[in-house]
């Protein structure tokens, strides 16, 4: 899975099949044509009421595409503890833990175990806590392994 350039409609599309949903049932459960689901599968992106419709048709979270995009390629905010800290409280919701699925994590372990980054780079630039990072090494070590 390319997380660097999620192409959404083509993923679906994928999933449709693999799963064997009838298009009578997707144009029912969507509310229109085998045209317009035809064109979704065409789609890079879409809005988040369509794309929360297929998650819920699918039962999958399409939206964590996004979440691990974002755990790898977007910048992360400064601590809050530096005095440049120029961004002020979010207005959001915090969420206490990171989602870290097993690509993401098999991603981190390829890039450490191949050399292209050390333990500590990854801490660094990835922001996962160093308790983590170990314990997945111990873990997925472990499993290989057996």
């Amino acid at each position: 899975m390319n997380f660097k350039d999620i192409q959404i409609g083509p993923l679906i599309e994928k999933e449709v099949t693999a799963r064997g949903i009838e298009i009578s049932r997707i144009c029912n459960f969507m509310k229109c044509s085998e045209k317009e689901i035809k064109e979704m599968y065409k789609m890079k992106s879409m809005d988040t009421e369509i794309l929360l419709k297929w998650s819920k048709l699918l039962k999958y979270d399409l939206f964590r595409l996004y979440s691990q995009h974002l755990i790898l390629y977007a910048p992360t905010i400064p601590d809050k503890n530096t005095e440049n800290n120029k961004y002020k409280k979010i207005t959001l919701p915090e969420f206490r833990k990171s989602i870290y699925t097993k690509e993401v994590i098999d991603f981190i372990l390829t890039q450490i175990q191949s050399g292209e980054m050390t333990k500590f780079q990854v801490i660094e630039r990835y922001r996962i806590p160093k308790t983590t990072l170990f314990k997945w090494i111990s873990k997925y070590n472990n499993n290989k392994n057996k």
